[in-house]
């Protein structure tokens, strides 16, 4: 459960005229019926901050995924899975084009799993799997052959289930027990650590706990002079809502990839600045 820190600033960027071009063969995202227009793709509604470079990411990885993010209209505000506003507007700079479901659990660590979990569906729906908090390692290519599992208080022992084609909908049906028993303690161990300044597309903010919080980094830019970073981030929250590209209070949406003080202050939560971990 993340908790409020609302004492936080960093100074204002102003953003370059120039957006990210797009890559020649685009991003599959597979909730969507139909392609996203290229002008509501995450690098082409948020240019690099001025006089900085996007980050190079390799053709086809996770980073560039991200990149290319479909946003929904500018304004769309965020919305819990009830379909109520999220009490915190003026953190939202765009809305994710991504369902939230109708259940109270794509929250914060669920939200980084649902991308990264469609991001290799996309690719290869055999590499989908993620670690329950009890360290059960749950695969979607298991649970697709009819096997899934069930909690008795502390223990997690196999199930059967109906066995079925390993489609998108099998998938958005997997997620329902993941997001249930996952959570960002269990996805705290599934990364590996990283030094802040050494920060990349896709790498996660993440204190595990009870209650803990996970925002991810969904791209960064640096200065080629000073090399001073800067990052674009997204988050759930709780209750369950729409994924939402974050906003600092100056109004900018991308934010520096400075630690003061040995933490990392975003809008709804403080991390420290050895909570950065890499798929």
């Amino acid at each position: 459960m993340p908790r409020l820190r609302p004492s936080w600033l960093f100074p204002t960027l102003l953003l370059s005229s120039t957006a990210a071009a797009p890559p020649p063969t685009p991003p599959a995202y597979p909730w969507l019926a139909r392609p996203a227009p290229a002008s509501q793709a995450l690098a082409a509604r948020f240019p690099a901050p001025a006089g900085c470079r996007r980050v190079p990411v390799a053709a086809g990885s996770w980073g560039e995924w991200l990149r290319y993010l479909p946003l929904r209209p500018a304004g769309t505000p965020a919305r819990l899975y009830d379909g109520r506003l999220k009490n915190r507007q003026d953190v939202v700079a765009a809305v994710v084009d991504i369902d939230v479901g109708t259940q109270d659990l794509q929250q914060c660590a669920d939200a980084v799993i649902r991308l990264r979990a469609e991001y290799l569906f996309s690719h290869d729906p055999n590499k989908v799997h993620f670690h329950l908090t009890t360290g059960y390692d749950f695969w979607f290519s298991d649970y697709v052959a009819g096997k899934t599992f069930k909690v008795r208080g502390e223990e997690v022992t196999p199930a059967a289930r109906p066995a079925e084609a390993p489609t998108h909908a099998a998938l958005a049906r997997y997620f329902i027990p993941t997001f249930g028993y996952a959570g960002t303690m269990s996805l705290s161990r599934e990364l590996r650590p990283v030094p802040l300044p050494a920060v990349q597309p896709g790498d996660v903010l993440i204190h595990g706990g009870a209650p803990g919080h996970a925002v991810l980094v969904l791209d960064v830019a640096a200065h080629p002079t000073t090399r001073r970073q800067y990052l674009l981030l997204a988050q759930s929250y709780m209750p369950a809502q729409s994924i939402h590209v974050l906003r600092a209070a100056t109004g900018a949406a991308w934010f520096p990839a400075e630690a003061l003080n040995g933490a990392f202050e975003t809008p709804e939560w403080t991390f420290g600045a050895d909570e950065l971990g890499r798929f």
